[in-house]
């Protein structure tokens, strides 16, 4: 008798075990479709956070493109004003001098060329790009400042 209880006991709770481990497969799809659209959802927000970081970037680089050009032109003014006062300077000084402002007015070419034909292209690349043309853009600013203070002495 207690064999037969304890037979009759176990054979419920695996049959209870069974029972509640199998789904339908109406709550399968339902599960499925409730993973699909959680799914979509997040790609959608990748999607919109991948945008926004794109417009950040082209903005970013169109007001340095900015700011960067007006660099360039404010050089192109200096070395042309610089050009105009030393045009009464003795003639081998005012060659001298000729030769190294079209030195800087070559550095400032190089310089526009440099921003005219750059093309994003990923995070890195950009930073490495940006440091470049400033330090270049530093250096052709203090070249075209010690040429002007050694004239003025």
């Amino acid at each position: 008798m207690k064999k037969t209880i304890f037979s009759i006991a176990v054979t419920t709770f695996i049959a209870g075990i069974i029972l509640t481990n199998c789904q339908s497969s109406a709550t399968k799809v339902e599960n499925a479709q409730n993973k699909l659209l959680e799914a979509n959802n997040s790609v959608l927000v990748a999607q919109k956070e991948l945008n926004k970081t794109r417009m950040d970037s082209i903005n970013e680089y169109k007001n340095f493109k900015i700011e960067s050009e007006e660099r360039i032109v404010a050089q192109e003014k200096n070395i042309a004003e610089f050009k105009s006062r030393i045009a009464n300077e003795k003639k081998e000084n005012k060659d001298k001098y000729e030769s190294k402002l079209a030195d800087l007015e070559q550095k400032n070419s190089d310089m526009k060329k440099m921003l005219d034909d750059y093309r994003l292209e990923g995070k890195t690349q950009w930073d490495m790009f940006k440091t470049e043309f400033n330090n270049g853009m530093d250096e052709l600013a203090d070249a075209f400042n010690n040429l002007t203070v050694k004239n003025a002495k």
